[in-house]
């Protein structure tokens, strides 16, 4: 616990470092490119289409499980902080290859170099979720309230990406295998979280513990709450013993993965 409160209060006292370098890694991404943050939104779009293409009405024609609700609308709130992670947990495991220099500075604090990744993608999710805005907008749907609790949300899921890079980030500096393994597991979790299919089709088939299994992915959780906040106007008090779940496994992982970082930190700089 003392290390999460070192963190917090190291966070806070460096929060004008870390927000200067958060921007200076964000339009890094760009530097050389002829349209720069246009492919920002790109990969997302196209993989948007596809799925629409695959499980819309032109192909395996889904049904999503919301009334008055199309299979785009379903899609894109659950698929949106997926692209979030997974961006995230790819930049966050490298980040100490990436600024190996900072890390050999003896007084620079390395556990905010994950931050700074962090933040960088939470700036391109900001925009993504401004797109997802304007779709629902322009179809038809009308503001709602808990259209706000996409920040709780967005929270969240920073809070549990973090934990998991403090992990991977720091095992990656010494097996560099990781990074090939996290985008391997990355690929696996997506299907294991229904993103392009509802839960119902198993029970459809009369899998009943099906959905169970599923909500014990954490993920489950940042999924649906942004589809509850999109669609349907459910808040996350709604669903108590899966927030209380998925707060009781987000703060393990996070103590987890900060207790190996900082064991494994004073090693950084000679292996790098």
């Amino acid at each position: 616990m003392n290390d999460i409160i070192d963190l917090i209060k190291e966070l806070s006292a460096k929060r004008r470092l870390v927000w200067d370098l958060s921007r200076a890694d964000f339009r890094k991404r760009f530097v050389g490119s002829y349209f720069g943050v246009v492919w920002m939104f790109v990969q997302p779009v196209v993989t948007v289409l596809i799925y629409w293409l695959i499980f819309g009405p032109i192909g395996f024609k889904s049904a999503p499980p919301v009334p008055n609700a199309s299979y785009v609308q379903w899609l894109i709130p659950g698929i949106a902080p997926w692209f979030f992670f997974s961006e995230a947990m790819n930049q966050g495991t490298g980040c100490l290859q990436e600024y190996n220099y900072l890390v050999k500075k003896v007084v620079f604090r390395v556990e905010i170099l994950p931050v700074i990744k962090l933040f960088s993608c939470l700036a391109v999710h900001g925009f993504f979720v401004a797109i997802m805005f304007v779709v629902f907008l322009v179809s038809g749907k009308m503001p709602m309230v808990s259209w706000c609790q996409l920040l709780y949300y967005a929270f969240a899921a920073s809070v549990f990406t973090l934990g998991l890079t403090y992990f991977t980030g720091a095992v990656q500096v010494f097996f560099k295998d990781m990074a090939q393994i996290v985008s391997i597991c990355l690929q696996f979790g997506m299907w294991l979280t229904p993103i392009m299919y509802s839960e119902q089709l198993f029970l459809d088939k009369g899998l009943t513990m099906a959905p169970f299994i599923l909500k014990l992915n954490p993920f489950y959780y940042i999924a649906a709450g942004y589809r509850d906040s999109m669609l349907t106007g459910d808040w996350f008090f709604e669903r108590p013993m899966l927030s209380l779940y998925f707060w009781v496994v987000t703060f393990v992982l996070f103590f987890v993965g900060l207790k190996v970082f900082k064991r494994l930190r004073p090693h950084f700089s000679d292996v790098l």
